[in-house]
């Protein structure tokens, strides 16, 4: 192919969304969100070649509350039967490992613990 024909079809996606970056990293931390932390969706996103500037936007995006809960969603699945430090030290490498800062997890192990009968 030339290189003309290569431009027009490449204008031809981004005028029809196909090469939306933007776009694809809302819907990439919307997606993740569910079961990763910021740092790991940034990663990701940094992975696949999405520039800082749009990531950064679409992260923008999570609420801190959101990640929040879907940490201790996290928390109450891998931690089963555990509370307290037991809890952080089983579940917390997990989380961390996920994306989840450190002060997000440790607040989404007390949380549970403080919701177990």
């Amino acid at each position: 192919m030339a290189a003309d024909d290569v431009q027009a079809a490449l204008a031809r996606l981004r005028e029809r969304g196909y090469l939306d970056d933007a776009a694809y990293a809302r819907a990439l931390v919307r997606r993740r969100a569910e079961s990763r932390g910021a740092r790991a969706i940034g990663a990701e996103l940094f992975a696949k070649g999405i520039g800082r500037e749009v990531a950064g936007v679409a992260l923008a995006g999570l609420d801190r509350e959101a990640e929040l809960e879907a940490a201790e969603r996290l928390v109450r699945r891998f931690g089963r039967g555990l509370a307290g430090n037991e809890l952080l030290q089983s579940v917390g490498p997990k989380l961390l490992r996920r994306g989840f800062a450190p002060n997000l997890v440790r607040e989404a192990c007390r949380r549970a613990t403080a919701s177990q009968p």
